[in-house]
């Protein structure tokens, strides 16, 4: 018998707590109106109920370690490099810093408990955190265009911590990204699904992210590599209309702001690394970035932020987690789990080489592309264990 089988259930509250802790996570992002209710709400929702069910529920981190043993012992060695940079880091706050590492492992922790061994549990949560957010979308539209009055080329900024054009299009642009793989099974939500889908697109448009559309348009493009069916085909022949429509109507905005300093950032970047190439910085340690006479509080690229601050190490650690999680994700692309998390590394991966810049800090839009797809990568330890057709490419998740 399966050793997750054997695994005494949580209490029916517990997974309650943890489910309302990932919703707080996906929607409180935009809905909480301070970051610092957001991450009190974290503390609430997230940190103490995790911290409450690891031990009873340790043997379902067990079988995670022995299912992706390579996965954790890159987290457990990037964690100790991070903890051991704060011995050199120009970060006054050690113990802040510290704290963060261990709210990530609780926050990564969360995903193998609420799952117990379905990850159908998992989809449906994230279904219906993206029902939310196109809400959100729809009604940031309203309120930026039609309640403030602002002209339609005007960049739109979203609610709450939202309201960053390029992260609040990330954050949208993925729920669009897992919206379109989790689909339902019953045609009436098939049609709420589709409304979804044009509110988060029409989200990422407005914020006029080029990153955010990009990586969007980019993983519909090539969903068919890794889910072959007629399905997959349609959206990418959307995602060729819309790039050939979003060309010729918005060419004149696109072009507008040129590249934004993004290659001299980059090589800017590659010179600090180089500086302190071993060590860097140190986690946590505050930097700014000289390019063309210009000043940038980060580096716009999680691997070069990452380099400045944990050197080569550090970048060849998070890369080794990063390709570990595709890696477990392609071997299940025959499940739906699978393909789901193949698209949300894709546009995870393209959207953090645009701008975020947030590996350590505390939960923000930066996890949504960083630690969510890892957390949900831990799942697979399941979706493996199952029987071939558990989860078929072609039978949409059910609500």
């Amino acid at each position: 018998m399966p050793c997750s089988k054997l695994v005494v259930p949580p209490h029916r509250w517990m997974q309650l707590w943890l489910g309302l802790g990932l919703f707080w996570f996906l929607l409180a992002i935009a809905l909480a109106p301070s970051n610092k209710l957001y991450q009190q709400g974290m503390i609430a929702f997230v940190w103490l109920p995790a911290l409450l069910v690891i031990w009873p529920q340790r043997d379902r981190l067990v079988e995670v370690w022995r299912a992706q043993r390579g996965l954790c012992i890159a987290l457990l060695a990037l964690g100790a490099w991070a903890g051991l940079s704060l011995l050199w880091t120009q970060e006054d706050q050690v113990v802040r810093e510290f704290k963060r590492l261990f709210y990530i492992a609780l926050f990564l922790a969360l995903f193998p408990v609420l799952a117990n061994g379905d990850p159908q549990r998992l989809i449906r949560c994230m279904q219906w955190a993206g029902v939310g957010l196109a809400g959100i979308a729809l009604w940031s539209i309203v309120q930026f265009y039609v309640l403030a009055g602002n002209s339609w080329l005007a960049r739109m900024e979203g609610m709450g911590r939202l309201s960053h054009p390029i992260l609040g299009g990330y954050v949208i642009g993925l729920a669009a990204v897992w919206m379109m793989h989790w689909t339902p099974s019953s045609r009436a939500l098939q049609v709420l699904w589709g409304v979804c889908l044009v509110f988060l697109a029409s989200f990422v448009l407005l914020c006029q992210s080029r990153g955010a559309g990009l990586a969007l348009l980019f993983t519909a493009l090539v969903m068919p590599v890794w889910r072959r069916d007629r399905y997959s085909l349609l959206v990418s022949a959307m995602a060729v209309l819309v790039i050939l429509a979003a060309w010729l109507c918005f060419e004149p905005l696109l072009m507008a702001r040129g590249v934004s300093y993004r290659p001299q950032i980059f090589m800017a970047s590659l010179d600090m690394i180089a500086a302190h190439p071993w060590l860097g910085l140190g986690m946590g340690a505050n930097y700014v970035v000289s390019a063309d006479a210009q000043f940038f509080d980060h580096a716009h690229n999680l691997f070069t932020h990452v380099g400045i601050e944990l050197g080569l190490p550090g970048i060849l650690l998070w890369a080794l987690v990063w390709l570990l999680v595709l890696r477990y994700a392609w071997q299940a692309r025959a499940c739906g789990y699978g393909q789901g998390l193949i698209g949300i590394w894709l546009f995870s991966f393209l959207a953090m080489q645009f701008d975020a810049a947030s590996l350590t800090g505390t939960p923000r839009p930066e996890w949504f592309i960083s630690w969510l797809p890892v957390g949900l990568a831990t799942v697979l330890t399941w979706v493996r264990a199952s029987q071939p057709g558990v989860i078929k490419s072609h039978a949409p998740s059910n609500l």
